[in-house]
């Protein structure tokens, strides 16, 4: 087993160190993060190879998120790079005033300190969590699924030769190699060493952490995303959308898992947005409305509609107006990302308005919420909660704020 008091020790010693490197020196290894990573292509695919053919047991959907290959590699170098070229957060003065005591009081974005992840079987998340703790000045202990546990090492070794190379504390960024459950519990009671936990995966795993962890914890949702045609939707756009939304990449968070359609249309654009998605492999599960329009459409349970597949399976549900429509996603959604079909603005903004999901969408895909799409170069999860962070978590989402004051004698009378 890790020794974690070790590890957080190591952590919070590099946390201050970071939080003291000039920008420039925090780019310039960034960049060299990157090209770290193209050079050792042929090192990490065969890392992750070892990975894959020990992942006789999983499902198909977790090996597409296990899967690196070169061109997902290039697309992690990108968000190194990405990540480089954003301003830094740290230092900035949010506010500033003179209080009538005649004290200068500036509010400073300033880093967390020590952030543990806790994720699942895509090593993807220790390049985008090492990039984004690094630029922001946090230290990151990472705990990786055993699924993925070559890959991971790999990949936070190569990092880790670099920061040496700058004479920088390797243990700015640290790997459990321990993936058992007893270390991941224990990591979750790290308080003395971690201030945040972020957990990254499916339900049970984030469930299991916000139940479990006394260090405080950002909790990142699982995507039971909706797409709901309109009845003013456009044909063509609808099935494209709903067919992205859902093929493009299945396994990922913010593949749409439920289709909503209106009444008013479902008899004209149900059967080409269900033949489209039938043509790509999808089963479809149905209300009885939808199974009367589309007769290959199987039935759905009441389990179905709160589901988050990560497969290409599809829920659909007939509707008779808006407010249903809203109504059924805010009681089923995981809060996570939702989008509408339509060419009525008022229909838009209240669809907009009254749906309480992180990242809310007209007329496009739901597979847009994320860091790299949103301009952040990568992401350290989708928050699902409402305190501290909402949404894709950029650099400024992993920084907090302290109060610096300055003054010339004042006492308080």
């Amino acid at each position: 087993m890790d020794d974690l008091n070790q590890i957080g020790a190591n952590a919070k010693r590099a946390a201050f160190q970071l939080a003291n490197l000039d920008t420039t020196t925090k780019n310039s290894v960034l960049n060299q993060f990157s090209e770290a990573l193209i050079q050792n292509i042929d090192t990490i695919v065969a890392a992750n190879q070892v990975d894959l053919q020990n992942a006789t047991d999983l499902p198909e959907k977790f090996v597409d998120r296990l899967t690196l290959n070169s061109d997902r590699i290039h697309d992690m170098a990108e968000g190194l790079r990405q990540v480089a070229s954003l301003a830094d957060p740290i230092g900035n003065v949010e506010t500033g005033f003179t209080n009538s005591a005649g004290l200068m009081i500036e509010q400073r974005r300033v880093p967390i300190g020590v952030i543990a992840m806790i994720f699942e079987a895509r090593p993807n998340v220790s390049v985008d969590a090492s990039a984004l703790t690094f630029k922001s000045g946090n230290a990151v202990i990472l705990r990786g699924g055993k699924e993925a546990i070559n890959s991971n090492t790999t990949l936070v070794e190569i990092l880790q030769a670099v920061l040496r190379e700058n004479n920088l504390d390797e243990h700015a960024i640290q790997i459990l190699h321990d993936t058992s459950h007893e270390t991941a519990t224990a990591l979750m009671h790290l308080n003395e060493f971690v201030d945040v936990l972020i957990p990254r995966g499916g339900a049970g795993l984030i469930k299991t952490v916000v139940q479990n962890s006394t260090v405080p914890v950002i909790e990142t949702g699982a995507g039971n995303c909706h797409v709901y045609v309109d009845k003013t939707a456009d044909a063509k756009m609808a099935t494209d959308i709903t067919v992205n939304a859902k093929v493009q990449r299945p396994s990922v968070c913010n593949s749409a898992e439920k289709l909503l359609i209106n009444a008013d249309v479902a008899e004209e654009l149900l059967p080409e947005i269900a033949s489209a998605l039938i043509a790509n492999g999808v089963e479809l599960r149905g209300d009885e409305r939808s199974r009367q329009i589309v007769k290959n459409i199987i039935p759905a349970t009441d389990e179905d509609w709160s589901t988050e597949y990560n497969d290409l399976i599809m829920a659909v549900k007939v509707v008779d107006s808006l407010d249903e429509a809203i109504n059924h996603i805010n009681k089923y959604s995981t809060g996570h990302s939702e989008a509408i079909i339509t060419n009525d603005y008022a229909h838009a903004k209240k669809f907009q308005q009254l749906i309480d999901s992180a990242c809310v969408y007209v007329n496009a895909s739901t597979r847009f919420t994320d860091g790299f799409e949103f301009g952040f170069g990568a992401e350290i999860g989708i928050s699902t909660q409402k305190l501290h962070a909402r949404g894709p978590m950029g650099l400024n989402e992993i920084t907090t704020t302290k109060y610096v004051i300055s003054g010339n004698g004042q006492i308080r009378q």
